[in-house]
């Protein structure tokens, strides 16, 4: 969990040179790849060129409804299509379900620094809330991560109020929490967000300073 930090295909094909050398296969798991091509200006292409699978998902960033898309060779695909047919992951009538993917990977790239702006947006508001912190520099793509620092106050305690006041985060420990950015995020709901923060935030420091 990288927190929308991404490698480059330089870091990526030293880390495939090591692994290859010793006969062992890299899957990737791309997730947010295109989110990370459109970050560092790149080709997707040269961010997998070097491992030997990968996967990427059709609805996170691309708004595709459902699904993900699983690459490699004939051989390994050939694999993976008995492997899932013998757990019982087989689909029929699927093309409803590729329909919108194919509209997403042809549609849905290029807005994706639409996302990654709101995202700065977003983090940049919020480094001056007090009780929260953010690092800049981790926030490259869609995600940005905030560390909770009013005394007393849990990530869990900070996210129940926010969702109270319409903000849904993710609290990946106890004391930070992830927001992402998406087709449907624009600069004005972030700078509605940006006021909820802030009036949470001044809400929990009050509170902490009557206990």
């Amino acid at each position: 969990r990288a927190g929308g930090t991404v490698m480059t295909p330089a870091q990526t094909k030293a880390l495939c040179d090591v692994a290859h050398r010793y006969g062992v296969p890299v899957h990737l798991d791309g997730a947010r790849i295109f989110n990370a091509a459109v970050a560092l200006g790149v080709d997707v292409k040269d961010l997998v060129r070097d491992v030997d699978s990968v996967t990427f998902c059709l609805s996170k960033g691309l708004s595709a409804p459902l699904g993900s898309v699983l690459v490699g060779s004939a051989e390994f695909i050939e694999r993976a299509r008995k492997v899932r047919q013998m757990v019982g992951g087989g689909m029929r009538q699927a093309g409803v379900i590729a329909a919108p993917g194919i509209v997403a990977l042809q549609t849905m790239v290029d807005r994706l620094a639409e996302d990654h702006a709101n995202a700065r947006r977003l983090a940049e508001g919020l480094v001056g809330v007090e009780g929260l912190r953010v690092d800049l520099e981790t926030v490259q793509t869609n995600m940005v991560r905030v560390e909770i620092d009013l005394p007393g106050v849990t990530s869990e305690a900070f996210a129940r109020r926010l969702e109270e006041e319409g903000v849904h985060v993710l609290c990946p420990d106890a004391s930070s929490i992830r927001l992402v950015t998406h087709r449907h995020i624009g600069p004005r709901e972030v700078d509605a967000a940006l006021e909820i923060f802030r009036r949470v935030a001044r809400a929990c420091a009050r509170e902490a300073v009557a206990t």
